[in-house]
């Protein structure tokens, strides 16, 4: 098992990962999502792990960006603004190989073990 959580260094949901497979003493990468971001294939498989771009969006945040991803109707330009500007993604984003998780998803993660 090769587990990487990509997560916000304030957000508890990314805090509540990282305990979750410590205390299963389950080896993981984390990355600092708005530091280091993600490659262009790390992008790609999660999008299609999850199920499209607005699965990844975190439509929470308050920011200006989100309210006009609303009304956005090109995926692509909504992928590239993504990919473009990472703390605009939901996080966790919690990836093993092909498979990915986004938000807090023990009930997925116990059956990668």
């Amino acid at each position: 098992m090769n587990i990487q959580i990509f997560g916000k260094s304030k957000c508890f949901d990314t805090k509540k990962a990282e305990r979750y497979f410590k205390e299963r003493r389950i080896k993981f990468q984390s990355i600092d999502l708005q530091k280091y971001g993600m490659s262009g294939k790390e992008f790609d498989s999660v999008l299609r792990a999850v199920g499209g771009v607005d699965n990844l969006i975190d439509w929470n945040n308050k920011s200006q960006e989100i309210t006009n991803m609303k009304y956005m109707d090109d995926k692509i330009a909504k992928e590239d603004k993504l990919f473009d500007d990472p703390s605009l993604m939901k996080t966790p984003i919690v990836r093993n190989g092909k498979q990915a998780t986004v938000g807090f998803c023990p009930e997925i993660w116990a059956t990668w073990e």
